[in-house]
């Protein structure tokens, strides 16, 4: 990656480096929320029992979309050292700014994303 990125570029790297250390530090203090849950009858109630797997799956659905998330944000920093960033993986035009500045890890245009582009081809 450049040394002389512009300003709002800039912005916008430290802003996905930012966003993924959170993701992670999250991530990781979320793994016992995540666990198997011990269904001994004799120790829990049903009732407990059955708040202790929703909770869980709640845990593990939260750590899915982080996932995708650090996914998002790890090719668009590829795109960065790439040379690409900025531009739709689907199209190849420019992606707005203020797109840009709302989500830095988009990979797709507003048109190709109105479209319903998954947007993981990169």
């Amino acid at each position: 990656m450049s040394e002389s990125l512009d300003a709002p570029l800039q912005k916008l790297v430290t802003r996905l480096k930012e966003r993924q250390v959170e993701l992670k530090q999250l991530d990781a203090g979320s793994v016992e929320s995540r666990a198997p849950v011990e269904l001994d009858q004799s120790r829990q109630g049903r009732l407990s029992r059955m708040d202790a797997l929703q909770s869980q799956a709640m845990a593990q659905e939260t750590a899915r979309r982080r996932a995708v998330e650090l996914q998002k944000i790890e090719a668009a920093r590829d795109r960065l050292q790439e040379g690409d960033y900025g531009y739709c993986v689907k199209c190849g035009e420019s992606i707005g700014h203020k797109r840009l500045e709302f989500d830095p890890a988009t990979p797709l245009c507003f048109d190709c994303a109105s479209e319903g582009g998954s947007g993981t081809r990169h």
